[in-house]
């Protein structure tokens, strides 16, 4: 696991993954895993002045690191982040699980064909993540300007410090009625730290935590050469 993009959505990969192989192994059973955390002040700021190229080559590192260690398996702990997924799978030999994958899978499970994304504005504007849903079928809808900005800035302001307001939770269900009302069939949960804040309770349409589908994935494939 590379995390610590934040650690507040890394705490819960981390918790997620443990309690998915307890729950599948059974017993005193937890994930045996390499645990790589970045400081992500660092990589905010890359992200605020553009230095992708510069965030993809520190993050690259850190994988490279965690691959040394033992990893057989990569996830990135962060939606945002796989804008340079590409960079980071070169630098190391095993391969990078992608969230956007796991995510657009369970959509296509799901019947949902149209989807409403949540994110960062770096994940909602840029295509990265947006072609990537597309490629597996998903036409993908974003929210209005004004929608994008209260979105951004509660995740960097507030949950990615591990805050929870009630009002910005009342904020992003009325941001999930408007994309429903221009046809979303389920929404994204496309930041790892957004299902601190609304869950399946607070959308009227199915709702996709990446965090919880991206760690599901993760457990199935690492599992799935000691299944029967």
């Amino acid at each position: 696991m590379l995390g610590g993009m934040s650690w507040e959505s890394s705490a819960e990969y981390y918790r997620l993954a443990n309690e998915l192989v307890r729950d599948r192994l059974g017993g005193l059973h937890s994930a045996p895993l390499v645990l790589a955390s970045v400081d992500f002040a660092d990589v905010e700021a890359m992200q605020s002045a553009g230095r992708w190229d510069e965030a993809g080559a520190l993050l690259a590192r850190a994988a490279a690191g965690v691959e040394a260690a033992g990893a057989e398996l990569l996830v990135l702990c962060t939606n945002t982040m796989h804008k340079v997924a590409d960079q980071v799978q070169a630098a190391v030999g095993v391969p990078l699980l992608h969230i956007a994958d796991a995510a657009a899978a369970a959509c296509t499970s799901a019947g949902v064909t149209t989807v409403g994304l949540l994110g960062t504005a770096f994940t909602m504007e840029q295509d990265f993540y947006r072609d990537r849903l597309a490629a597996h079928g998903s036409e993908v809808l974003v929210p209005s300007a004004t929608d994008r900005a209260l979105v951004h800035r509660v995740i960097y302001d507030e949950l990615c410090l591990g805050v929870v307001r009630e009002e910005s939770r009342q904020a992003y269900r009325e941001v999930i009625a408007r994309l429903v009302a221009e046809g979303a069939q389920g929404v994204v949960l496309g930041c790892t730290e957004i299902e601190l804040l609304v869950g399946p309770d607070d959308s009227p349409v199915p709702t996709f935590a990446t965090t919880r589908l991206h760690v599901e994935a993760a457990v199935e494939a690492a599992l799935a050469p000691e299944l029967p």
